[in-house]
Order: C-alpha cells, then structure tokens, then sequence
C-alpha cells in the first residue's frame, strides 16, 4: 500500500472510544469517516466533537499542527457502513464490549473492504483470537487499545493477533505515532493485555489493604497519586528501579529482591470485590465522592483537566529535552 493511499481512517461507532479517536486521527491530518448504525448519532457525534475541538483550541491544547477548523472539515459522517468504508485504508472499531457484535461488524467490514485494510479493535478485555474469529483474513488484524480519555492519555497497546503479519504491526506502529500517541507492541495477545493486568496487581493489593484495615480508601490513593505516580507519571517500574540503585538495576535486585519477593509471598488470595467487605469499601469512597451523576461527573471533569495539565506538562518537557539534546550534538 503506498502513501497516497494512506489517508482516510474509518472509525466504527460514536461513542466516547470513537469520538474520541476521530479526533486523535484528525489531528495527525487523517480524513476520518465515522460510522454508526443509530440514524443520527454520527453526525451528533461530529457536533460535540466540533465543541471540544474549540475548547481545546480556546486552552492551547490542541493536537497536532492544524486548526480546530481544519480537523473538523477532516471528518464526516455515515450511518452507511459502504459509505463509511471507502477509501480507508485503516478501520479502527469502537462499537460495546460485547464479543457477538464486534465479530458480526467484522464480518460485515471484511465482506466491504480489500484484503490490504487494517483491521484494529478497541478492546479492552478480549483478545484478538476471540474477536477476529470469525474473518477470514486474520493477518491484517488487530488490537489497539487506548487508554481512556485518548486525546489526553497517549499510550495504545498494540496487540498481535496470532496470524498477524508484522508489517500490519509496524504500519499501525506508524500511523499511531505520527498521531501523537505512544505506542507500545505486545509480542503475543494474553488476558488483560499488559496495562490492564498491571492495572488489576495495582487494584488487588490496595483493595486488600483497605479490606484488612490496614489503610483508608483516601490514603491509599494517596499512595499512588503523592507516591508512585509521581515518579511513573515520567518513568516506569523498570527505569525507577534501575535509577533507585547506586550501580543500576542488577544492584537494586540485589539489595532488595529477597525483600520483593517476600512482600509477593505475603499478598492473600484474589480479593471478594462483591460481598460485604466490598460495601464497606464502597461505601468508605462514596462518602468521599458520592456516587450520583453531579459529583461523578464534576470529578471526572477534574480529571480531564488534571490530565490536560499533565500532558501539557510532559509535552514542554519533551521538546526542552529534544532541544537540549540538539544543542549538545
């Protein structure tokens, strides 16, 4: 496939995941076809993407090189799947978390499309061998799954089909990157993928501590958010660990490594998140954070614009060690 014919993307489905990469792709210059079968809700989706755009351009957050005018005239909208097929190149699903629909409208796209266009999911919990079971043609296939929210967010797990060609990994390797996100490539599809399992490890042992009374809900976050996420918010695990020693990471598992792995042999049995220890713990963040509509989503939208900051914060810090690098060559 040559680069002239690398230029639209289809996005399957207008919700959150699908508005949300739409918007991704349109900032890296890519005309974007959104599709949904709701009569109405594609192009819906365009206008509430029309008033992010605005405001992101308004905050000086704005991805990529174009204006909020330019992107949006990037995108439109089906309720056609023919239609929202044509010319792409690369069709990224983000229909609901339920297996049956996703294999039906990848039997639907594969009958639409030619054998060359990229197949991507959004998943977050299936793996590739279960939503693609049913195409024929499963070397063009893949899992990419963004980590919500996407625009602010950047990391996507690119997860290999068994059949996969490597060239459909290095492509959408490519195409992610020149859209501003980080991509990471998993070698072998496993459950969870990589961030949802670290995800779980994190969310055992917290849930655990807090069950055995051994911390608050409030200071465990506290924990993560004045503890390790500082430091992880730039590094991982594996570089604060190699940092966190005088000789690198060889020297950090020597010092503490029987010290880790007694901790692990001390960590119970896989939580009950459902019984009666869950209520108290839900209740204990309730009391926090009530769990009705008004606080969710004024926190929610505190997030965001705590993740905006973020990544403003990473991107400044991104281009002054590009430069310094540049000055010392």
């Amino acid at each position: 496939m040559s680069q002239s014919d690398m230029k639209s993307i289809a996005v399957i489905g207008s919700g959150l995941i699908g508005r949300s990469w739409a918007m991704v792709f349109a900032s890296g210059g890519y005309s974007v076809k959104i599709y949904d079968n709701q009569p109405g809700q594609a192009v819906n989706a365009i206008a509430e993407i029309r008033k992010q755009l605005q405001e992101l351009e308004e905050a000086h957050m704005l991805r990529g090189e174009l204006s909020a005018a330019q992107q949006l005239a990037l995108l439109s909208s089906y309720d056609d799947l023919a239609q929202a097929l044509e010319g792409a190149f690369f069709v990224q699903e983000c229909v609901f978390e339920e297996l049956k629909v996703k294999q039906s409208i990848f039997q639907d796209i594969e009958r639409l499309v030619g054998k060359e266009v990229i197949l991507s999911s959004s998943t977050s919990c299936l793996v590739p061998s279960s939503v693609f079971s049913t195409v024929h043609n499963k070397s063009r296939c893949l899992v990419s799954h963004p980590v919500n929210p996407p625009y602010y967010v950047k990391l996507v797990e690119l997860v290999p089909h068994p059949e996969t060609a490597a060239t459909v990994m290095d492509t959408t390797h490519a195409v992610m990157t020149k859209v501003g996100q980080v991509p990471v490539c998993l070698r072998r599809e496993i459950d969870g993928f990589a961030l949802n399992r670290v995800q779980a490890a994190i969310i055992a042992e917290s849930w655990r501590l807090v069950q055995d009374g051994v911390i608050s809900v409030k200071d465990i976050d506290l924990v993560m958010s004045e503890g390790l996420g500082m430091r992880y918010a730039f590094i991982g695990p594996m570089e604060t660990m190699h940092l966190n020693a005088p000789e690198g990471l060889e020297d950090y598992m020597k010092r503490y490594g029987d010290g880790i792995a007694r901790v692990l042999t001390s960590f119970g049995p896989v939580p009950d998140f459902k019984g009666e220890g869950a209520k108290r713990i839900n209740h204990e963040m309730c009391e926090l954070i009530p769990s009705d509509q008004e606080h969710l989503l004024a926190r929610k939208e505190r997030r965001d614009q705590l993740l905006m900051g973020l990544a403003k914060l990473k991107k400044d810090h991104s281009n002054t060690s590009r430069n310094q690098t540049l000055e010392h060559q």
